[in-house]
């Protein structure tokens, strides 16, 4: 095949391809054995898309007459799909050092959300900041994600609580999105906390009669295009219903359901998800047995944050039960001012120590599921024919040892 290519990786020991047969998410059986090529190279098109994936000699004879852009050889070496992190908190300003002191002396974090921290603290100086501090801030962070091995991260607002302060986030995203090289799917949060002064309820009728009218104006004039509607459904945060309502309302204007439930207490958010047709609920340390079935049959997956029970010393998802039910699970960092983890493999490492998940399955929930679990496993999360060549090289013959040299086919 003639022609200029962008990238050839040519001669890695182990080629994982994670999923060879377009599967968009995998359950517990098809994450034990993942597709896995040997002595293998790929190709990347000047589009970023593969091109071609296969046995080295192969694709040595079927772009002999091919130029390209960039070779890298990967003798000795093991080449990943781009990791997907499907969960964090990256555009903020202030940090809350001090409430680690805190956590140590044995305040809860509802104690200290109540207290005027937490997410409140936050609040007050992301209202303060410039949207051009926080974009630089923001870079700086997705550029750690990206060094880690992140090609595709999900970042949500929701550190405003008022229409101004969340467009101020959401357009530092997009920004971001249409300036650096990493793929990004956007998250308005606005209902992250109950702003001071208001009650739940007139909170979510603010964000229903005026946040989300103006996120779907901003949409239709092509100024900002926002993926995902998240809410944080908490005991003395929002209740059942008042979630309910929001998360419908952002559905009915395109939005994708992807939401905090049940973390400190059992709300029955995994029940709520699977009715509302959510694509993904966050967190599940409280997730009933009722819970678990009904995402599993609504096949919503289930990302869990083992960086989040570390921090918090809270119980830890129970990952086993999931897999063992058929609920298709993923990972993502929860980077936020409380649990500041900018790296994929320290997850997959938590995933695999605390939540007893093998290598393979936390290899496939950073990639596939998760993808799946922010709607563009399509196109991320595996390395297959047509996919965005979004790669990460590591350092080793095999996938056991995470290593640290990436490369991204954007």
């Amino acid at each position: 095949m003639a022609g200029e290519q962008r990238l050839l990786l040519e001669n890695a020991r182990q080629l994982v391809l994670v999923c060879g047969r377009g599967e968009k998410y995998l359950l517990q059986a098809g994450m034990a054995s993942l597709a896995v090529l040997q002595n293998a190279s790929l190709v990347v098109g000047q589009d970023g898309y593969i091109k071609a994936v296969g046995p080295a000699d192969v694709i040595r004879n079927q772009f002999s007459g091919a130029t390209f852009e960039r070779k890298i050889d990967c003798t000795g070496k093991c080449v990943l799909p781009g990791l997907v992190d499907a969960h964090t908190h990256p555009v903020w300003a202030g940090d809350r050092v001090h409430e680690f002191a805190m956590k140590l002396a044995g305040a809860s974090y509802m104690e200290i959300h109540q207290a005027g921290g937490g997410i409140h603290f936050t609040v007050e100086h992301t209202r303060k900041a410039t949207e051009e501090e926080l974009f630089n801030t923001f870079k700086h962070r997705l550029e750690r994600m990206r060094r880690a091995g992140s090609t595709l991260v999900e970042c949500k607002s929701g550190y405003g609580l008022n229409l101004e302060t969340e467009l101020k986030m959401l357009r530092v995203i997009e920004r971001a999105k249409q300036s650096m090289d990493i793929g990004i799917s956007s998250t308005y949060c606005g209902a992250h906390s109950v702003p001071k002064g208001k009650t739940a309820t007139e909170a979510a009728d603010d964000i229903i009669n005026n946040h989300l009218p103006k996120l779907k104006e901003l949409k239709l004039s092509g100024e900002m295009h926002v993926n995902n509607i998240d809410v944080f459904c908490e005991k003395g945060v929002f209740d059942l219903d008042s979630t309910r309502r929001i998360l419908q309302a952002g559905k009915d204007i395109g939005l994708q359901i992807n939401f905090h439930g049940d973390e400190l207490h059992p709300m029955k958010s995994a029940e709520l998800g699977a009715e509302l047709g959510a694509q993904a609920i966050s967190h599940l340390e409280e997730v009933s047995d009722e819970g678990i079935a009904a995402i599993a049959r609504a096949k919503c997956a289930a990302v869990l944050l083992p960086t989040t029970a570390y921090m918090l010393r809270l119980k830890q998802p129970q990952a086993r039960k999931m897999l063992n039910e058929g609920v298709i699970v993923a990972l993502g960092s929860d980077f936020n001012p409380n649990a500041y983890c900018f790296s994929m493999p320290m997850v997959m490492h938590l995933a695999c120590v605390n939540m007893k998940m093998s290598m393979n399955e936390a290899l496939a929930a950073a990639t596939i599921n998760a993808a799946y679990a922010l709607g563009k496993s399509d196109t991320h999360g595996s390395i297959e024919i047509g996919k965005q060549g979004d790669l990460v090289i590591i350092n080793s013959s095999r996938t056991g040892q995470m290593g640290a040299v990436t490369d991204s086919g954007q």
